[in-house]
């Protein structure tokens, strides 16, 4: 008979193989404070309180008296997945942040003066054989073809016609080939989701922070005193102070990597107009010293001028803004300055930056609230105990590195592919050198129109298409698997076109949509 023998630890009786699960003993977080509200703290504290559902104390620190930017209101798609995580009915979310639905960007003047193009969500066509759409196009075009890139595919169908409905289930249906994002009211989101939070047990504080104590020997911070004196402690904080970045740079001192070189544009002015026309789309105007977005919600129009301080002065930029409104303005332009780049570290000893902490993109392509979605996913997928694992750390930082520069090269595409030379900024930004990431990437389109894709795109391959052809960077060659084809392009493109706009006639108007699955209280 064996008989196993026993170890004894203070008293402990414990048999091999039962040491294994003692090395797996948790060490769970159980306080975690996040600085700042707006977006990016009640998103946090959203998906946190929705997540941790037990034994875990989240606290969020605000103050009325520091306002948020509130310059994001358009969206991606990859938001639809966020509220599902956290259980928010569509409609119901549509309608307390006064939404509307966006099939892509309009993009005017950015390749030339009077040039328009659609950044679609969704694909170019349906896939079927290994000739893809754009590849299908171009061929056409160089043999005469005039119809627009644009009319292949579903979104632009929809968006022109003013037109919105919810994508087919069934992959066969040309409906099934386009996605959506939405616009709506950044402040009234946050309210939202402050309200469903604190349903869940997080707790508001309203206050500034005075002092920031850290340990003298780890440097990890160990609670933040209020300027009332009151003390919060805590394990875990998640910085959402905006650009100050309070506990990241202020406490941390992690440093920032400026991409203004490739990415001129540090100052932008944001006025809500009158409601005109209740478009299913943000429209992204190129101007002589960078650009203007145009977001319509269920109540009002957002715009913007974002531009470079080095070619403009704020006085005429506000003019020009002002005086490309849809309808009367509802205030005055709201100024902010920015610097984009990245912190050099998101996560540093126990603090994750997240939302402008972490570093900034312009709105150029809406990513804004998403690099907010995308910093809270990591941390859930990489959430830590009390050991804080550096390798943990790294990885977390390493990606989010890789996420940054990826948008961070799309951005920069906008602006290289320009012929446009009626100002200092658009011929500067035409001359400018590249990220190595980028050059390869615009070479390959260049010479084949192909897509080179990157590990961690944000944005796939039909989004590249749509800007290197919107804004004429043309291939030198077609794919040379085109020449091995038999199906006749001219007359495939022909249908799918047709097929596109029957499809968008299928669907309602876009303001008849909203007003009858979500219209805004009254």
């Amino acid at each position: 008979m064996h008989v196993s023998p026993v170890l004894r630890f203070e008293g402990i009786r414990i048999r091999p193989g039962e040491l294994h699960f003692m090395s797996l003993a948790k060490r769970p977080i159980r306080k975690i404070v996040i600085l700042g509200g707006g977006s990016a703290g009640w998103m946090t504290a959203a998906a946190l309180s929705t997540s941790l559902q037990k034994d875990c104390e989240i606290t969020l620190i605000e103050s009325e008296e520091i306002g948020t930017v509130g310059v994001g209101e358009a969206t991606i798609p990859p938001i639809k997945v966020f509220n599902r995580m956290l259980g928010i009915d569509e409609a119901t979310f549509v309608r307390e942040t006064k939404g509307t639905f966006k099939l892509g960007i309009q993009f005017v003047d950015w390749a030339a003066l009077g040039n328009r193009y659609f950044h679609p969500f969704g694909t170019y066509g349906r896939p079927f054989d290994l000739a893809q759409t754009h590849a299908m196009w171009l061929e056409a075009r160089s043999r005469g073809l005039e119809a627009p890139f644009d009319d292949h595919c579903m979104a632009w169908a929809a968006a022109k016609a003013g037109r919105f409905g919810q994508p087919a289930t069934d992959p066969r249906n040309v409906l099934s080939t386009f996605d959506y994002a939405y616009h709506f009211d950044a402040g009234l989101y946050a309210a939202f989701l402050r309200r469903r939070s604190e349903a869940a047990g997080v707790v508001r504080l309203e206050g500034k922070v005075a002092h920031v104590a850290q340990n003298s020997e780890t440097g990890f911070v160990e609670s933040l005193t209020l300027e009332d004196g009151r003390t919060v402690d805590g394990e875990l904080f998640i910085d959402c102070s905006g650009f100050r970045g309070v506990l990241i740079e202020g406490a941390l001192k992690t440093g920032y990597e400026d991409w203004t070189h490739w990415l001129p544009c540090d100052r932008a002015l944001a006025v809500p107009c009158e409601l005109k026309e209740m478009t299913p789309y943000t429209r992204s105007t190129a101007d002589v010293a960078g650009w203007r977005w145009r977001i319509p919600l269920q109540h009002r129009t957002g715009n913007g001028y974002v531009y470079s301080s080095a070619h403009i002065s704020d006085e005429t930029a506000a003019t020009s803004l002002l005086a490309n409104l849809d309808g009367a303005p509802l205030g005055e332009p709201r100024p902010l300055r920015f610097v984009t780049g990245r912190r050099k570290a998101f996560w540093s000893h126990n603090v994750v930056a997240i939302g402008l902490s972490s570093g900034f993109m312009e709105p150029l392509e809406s990513t804004s609230l998403h690099l907010i979605q995308a910093g809270i996913s990591k941390l859930l997928a990489f959430f830590p105990d009390l050991d804080f694992d550096p390798l943990t750390i790294r990885e977390f930082n390493r990606i989010s590195d890789a996420e940054f520069e990826r948008i961070r090269d799309f951005l920069i595409l906008h602006y290289k592919l320009t012929t446009r030379t009626d100002s200092a900024l658009w011929r500067d930004c035409a001359a400018m050198s590249l990220p190595d990431s980028l050059e390869i990437r615009i070479e390959h389109f260049r010479r084949y129109g192909r897509i080179v894709t990157a590990d961690l795109d944000l944005f796939g391959p039909p989004s590249w298409q749509a800007v290197h052809i919107g804004q004429h960077n043309w291939p030198e060659r077609v794919d040379p698997i085109l020449a091995y084809r038999t199906v006749d392009a001219d007359d495939w493109l022909s249908r799918l076109r047709a097929a596109l706009a029957a499809g968008a006639q299928s669907m309602p108007p876009h303001k008849a949509y909203v007003e009858q699955v979500c219209r805004q209280a009254s």
